[in-house]
């Protein structure tokens, strides 16, 4: 129990040196005193006792807090225990307390309370400045004095009816050089384009940011009210995101949700192995193809030295292939639909850089013939073109098969960034061995095999 004539409201060692049952109970018995006794207390302490008290306290705790104390608090709370908090809030309070929250805790709050996961929802800050359209341009400025609690979402006034249905966005600079006697509705021209309902994917709001010049966007449902707008920077946060994912698919690998450093050894190691024992079991088709041709192998060696040098470019080539395209797909440049044309480019780039990488193959085994670095035998003119067909064959198919696994993958409602490098890299290998020997079996055949 406090004594009265000691002030250990004041006192945070004493506070945090007590159980969490003792703490509750001095909050009990000191109603009037809750906020300032919960904010000298740590987080740890705070987070454990904050689960545990009735609402209102909870509420009033909230609501008094600094906003770093609101902030810090919100945003470590368990999921589960700021979603019964938030969801048992009025709408009004729920918007003001969401925007203390981080991206990613916003992120998962407005999923757990209705909203589909990647949805502009999920996103939305539910504060805005909306005023009517019967306003002067002098109360919509008080307004803004009076209402305005964050600088960044005041670019754009909203105009909304008597039931908050959205009429027109207006910059507030308009508001700025007219007559502060004028009407809202004198600066109204209902042209307004750029808005995002409330269903819409993070992928669309991001192809409507990257067309418009705006900060911020607003929210609207099926029946046009207003529930909040979209800003740049929440845009900005996806596309980071979204290219740290799609980078490490790209690298074969799963999505690791953390920093690097922030990565247990274990969770590593876990999130590498999947990818990499898939890859090493596609690449035993390789030893088998190889086990297939070692007769040939074993009657003309010189066809074994080439087999890095023409597997790799084809390789190469299907990596190339398959980062335009993901990369075209995820900025809305290239459809499913547009698969034939794709495909039609793509053998022809296909046979050029094939041909471009098999004169320079040919030209190479000339070279180390005729300046004697190296002996291909007798029939070395048969042993360039066959490595000149070869690089065709081979980075023919690297780019076909590079440019069309995204579309596949797409089409069977998978993620284009997992044909990555690697996946391509394996499946070339294991055709490009093909192509290449039987491109040597059959050029060679009656000669050195």
């Amino acid at each position: 129990m406090f004594n009265e004539d000691q002030d250990y409201l004041n006192n945070d060692k004493f506070l945090n040196n007590q159980t969490i049952s003792r703490l509750i109970k001095i909050l009990h018995q000191n109603p009037n005193d809750v906020v300032k006794i919960f904010s000298l207390l740590k987080l740890c302490k705070a987070i454990s006792i904050f689960d545990k008290l009735d609402f209102s306290t909870k509420k009033k705790i909230i609501q008094d807090l600094s906003s770093i104390k609101k902030m810090e608090l919100l945003n470590n709370l368990s999921v589960d225990d700021r979603i019964s908090f938030l969801e048992n809030l009025p709408k009004d309070s729920l918007k003001d307390l969401i925007k203390y929250l981080n991206k990613e805790e916003k992120c998962k709050i407005l999923v757990s309370l209705g909203y589909p996961k990647n949805s502009i929802g999920c996103l939305m800050i539910p504060y805005y400045l909306a005023v009517q359209k019967t306003w002067s341009v002098q109360e919509v400025l008080d307004y803004i004095r009076k209402e305005v609690k964050n600088s960044d979402v005041i670019e754009i006034v909203y105009v909304v009816d008597e039931k908050g249905k959205l009429i027109d966005d207006i910059k507030i600079r308009e508001f700025l050089l007219v007559d502060p006697n004028t009407k809202v509705y004198d600066l109204i021209n209902c042209q307004y384009t750029e808005i995002l309902n409330i269903t819409d994917t993070e992928k669309e709001a991001t192809k409507i940011f990257s067309m418009r010049n705006r900060i911020s966007l607003p929210v609207i449902d099926d029946q046009n009210f207003l529930l909040g707008i979209v800003t740049v920077d929440d845009i900005l946060w996806v596309l980071n995101e979204n290219y740290r994912e799609d980078f490490q698919k790209i690298g074969g690998m799963e999505v690791l949700n953390q920093s690097y450093l922030n990565v247990s050894l274990y969770k590593l190691i876990k999130k590498r192995a999947g990818w990499l024992i898939l890859l090493f079991i596609g690449e035993m088709l390789t030893t088998t193809v190889m086990q297939k041709f070692s007769s040939v192998i074993e009657r003309a060696v010189v066809i074994a030295l080439f087999i890095p040098l023409v597997i790799s470019s084809g390789g190469n080539s299907g990596s190339q292939a398959a980062s335009l395209i993901i990369q075209a797909m995820a900025l809305g440049e290239v459809k499913i639909k547009d698969w034939w044309i794709v495909m039609r480019r793509e053998i022809i780039c296909g046979f050029f850089l094939g041909s471009i990488l098999g004169l320079t193959g040919f030209i190479r085994v000339i070279a180390w013939h005729k300046i004697h670095l190296f002996n291909y035998g007798s029939h070395w003119i048969l042993v360039g073109v066959t490595v000149f067909l070869s690089l065709i064959g081979v980075v023919l198919w690297g780019t076909l098969s590079g440019s069309m696994l995204p579309f596949i993958i797409k089409k069977l409602r998978g993620d284009p960034a997992s044909s990555s490098a690697p996946f391509v890299s394996t499946l070339v290998d294991v055709v490009g061995l093909m192509i290449y020997f039987s491109i040597s079996y059959f050029l060679l055949n009656g000669t050195l095999l």
